[in-house]
């Protein structure tokens, strides 16, 4: 029978096999797998030559040929290109090509870095490593030397970012941190002090060596298993919200890292802390239990204490997730691990829930309402506004009106005294020669009038027409001179005498000069009866002048208010700025300021 060897398709390692009617059919590999000796000797491969991953038939030994290139495929050469290691996984041995990148293992199913192992291997073999070093990937949080024997002498290089642990019978003992480092008695004190290291340098010393990355471990995504459920703190319905993000994370204290967490790992890299992947194996997320029970209690617990509304929770990502940073830091902290940074990017809100919708529907209608109340107020606003200026503008219009009469009379007053001029005498004269004809005509025209009204009207024309007629008292009868006096007397209560000098007879603007007449004496009535008192006591019966009603303006525009509200707006009395008082010199009360209004006298002296 003739013999070749074999590949086993699940662990890659040789074995032999026969071809005949007498051969074995099936043959158990190591690796426990069996071996089907008429299928498995087909196999694939990649050609050596021309690097095509080809099919070709084991059994024809070193004559199989490569179907592309036509050279030999499963050469000798070809078989001693195989590399053996162990998995790091469950230790159990393997062989792979040399030039590979990574292998599964058929037992444990762990991705192995080919070329990492066949050099960790060349390591242990080795037995000694005279420098010490790691230039791993950064995602790694520590990382174990493969050797636990060193020369005395060995040169240990840490990084910038590192810092390195001896362990020696489960102790940690030295750190070093940056820097290259000669392991020698004064850099060992710990191990020196608990074990006598060899100062041979050909003798070796057994220890273990941890590398700790101490950069920051950035982009850890995190997210809750299960909703998050509480009442919403302003409305009081019931919802369910969930939540993700990322968080930093770094060591703080590599001693406690290790003795609490690590153990006797060979690595711990940051996936391991919420991915559940330890390595590239499968293993037990570290903290993922801790992190989801502190975000679910205390993201609900933060929302009703600070009474967030959920439909604008966006805005209070920042106060949330550096509230859950600390509180996920008080734990991390027994680990010797610190998380600098702890984002909570998304909350997730039931956008089916019956409830959400209720709620999302009862802040629309309270929008709509309180934006209906500002329309509203701001058109009561408006509308004051608008009446205020209105009534500014009448007042003005008002004003303008007056001084265009003013200056109206004015200039007719001007033109009428300069015509009297030229005609050679003054207007009060010829203004008293119309008067006393319009009166005669009056008492000539046969109005039936009698009594006094006749004589009144008598005294004013002849009254007026002595002034201008030089007729004297003595020319008139006694009637008429009675009747003069009292025609004067009503005559005069209508004249006013100018600041210019001009006597004006009748109006309320002066015919010369067009100023207004001044204004009458403060006057008052009494209880009494007694009319047009002008002091602060009654002539008749001695009673002081009432009181002035306290009126008070608005700011409304409403003025003379006498009520403690405005009857217009309705907004209160503004308080008073200073205490009215008394003055002790004259008597008189309510002043407001620092003087007295009618004597002057100092408030306080």
């Amino acid at each position: 029978m003739a013999k070749f060897v074999i590949e086993c398709p699940q662990c890659g390692r040789y074995t032999e096999a026969s071809k005949g009617f007498f051969a074995k059919k099936t043959i158990d590999c190591a690796c426990g797998y069996k071996i089907h000796v008429k299928t498995d000797k087909m196999t694939s491969r990649y050609c050596p030559h021309c690097g095509n991953n080809v099919v070709f038939d084991q059994s024809k030994g070193d004559k199989a040929i490569c179907p592309v290139c036509k050279e030999k495929i499963n050469a000798g050469d070809n078989i001693r290109n195989k590399a053996e290691f162990t998995c790091p996984s469950c230790s159990c041995n393997l062989v792979a090509d040399k030039n590979a990148d990574t292998y599964t293992c058929p037992l444990c199913e762990t991705v192995i870095d080919v070329q990492e192992r066949i050099e960790k291997e060349k390591i242990k073999n080795q037995g000694l490593a005279s420098v010490i070093k790691y230039e791993g990937d950064n995602q790694t949080l520590v990382w174990k030397h493969p050797i636990e024997d060193f020369n005395y002498g060995s040169q240990l290089i840490v990084h910038e970012s590192q810092e390195a642990i001896f362990f020696r019978d489960g102790q940690a003992l030295d750190l070093f941190g940056a820097g290259r480092h000669s392991l020698v008695t004064q850099n060992l004190p710990l191990i020196e002090k608990l074990y006598k290291i060899p100062t041979n340098a050909d003798t070796i010393f057994h220890s273990e060596i941890y590398f700790i990355n101490m950069t920051t471990q950035m982009g850890i995504k995190w997210g809750t298993d299960s909703k998050v459920r509480f009442y919403e703190p302003v409305t009081g319905i019931p919802v369910e919200i969930g939540a993700n993000g990322q968080f930093n994370i770094r060591v703080k204290d590599s001693r406690k890292l290790l003795v609490k967490l690590v153990g006797t790992a060979n690595e711990f890299t940051h996936a391991d802390v919420v991915d559940g992947v330890f390595g590239l194996k499968p293993s037990v997320a570290k903290f993922k239990a801790m992190i989801m029970t502190t975000v679910k209690s205390n993201l609900a617990r933060i929302i009703k204490e600070n009474s967030i509304d959920i439909l604008e929770i966006d805005s209070h990502l920042d106060e949330l997730s550096l509230k859950l940073c600390e509180c996920i830091n008080t734990y991390l902290e027994d680990y010797g691990l610190f998380m600098p940074e702890f984002f909570v990017t998304s909350v997730m809100t039931p956008d089916d829930d019956p409830n959400f919708k209720r709620l999302k529907q009862q802040h629309a209608d309270l929008y709509l309402k309180v934006r209906e109340e500002q329309i509203r107020k701001a058109e009561a606003e408006a509308s004051a506004e608008r009446q205020k200026v209105e009534a500014s503008t009448a007042a003005s219009i008002k004003v303008i009106g007056a001084q265009g009469d003013a200056e109206a009379l004015k200039i007719k007053a001007a033109a009428e005294a300069a015509e009297m001029r030229m005609k050679g005498f003054t207007y009060q004269q010829e203004t008293a020669r119309q008067v006393g004809l319009g009166a005669v005509e009056n008492m000539g025209g046969g109005s039936g009038g009698s009594g006094i009204a006749d004589v009144a009207g008598l005294g004013v024309a002849l009254g007026a027409m002595g002034g201008v007629m030089n007729m004297t008292k003595d020319a008139f009868t006694p009637a008429a001179g009675l009747a003069s006096s009292i025609g004067n007397t009503m005559t005069d209560a209508n004249v006013w005498d100018c600041e210019c000098g001009n006597r004006v007879t009748s109006g309320s603007f002066c015919n010369i000069c067009g100023k207004p007449r001044p204004k009458a004496a403060d006057t008052w009535d009494c209880e009494c009866g007694n009319k047009g008192v002008i002091g602060n006591f009654c002539n008749m019966c001695g009673k002081p002048r009432p009181k002035a009603a306290d009126t008070w303006d608005c700011e409304c525009g409403n003025k003379g208010v006498t009520g403690n509200f405005c009857n217009m707006c309705g907004k209160p009395r503004p308080a008073a700025n200073d205490a009215a008082w008394d003055c002790p010199e004259c008597g008189h009360e309510g002043n407001t300021g620092n003087f007295c209004n009618n004597c002057g006298h100092r408030k306080g002296e």
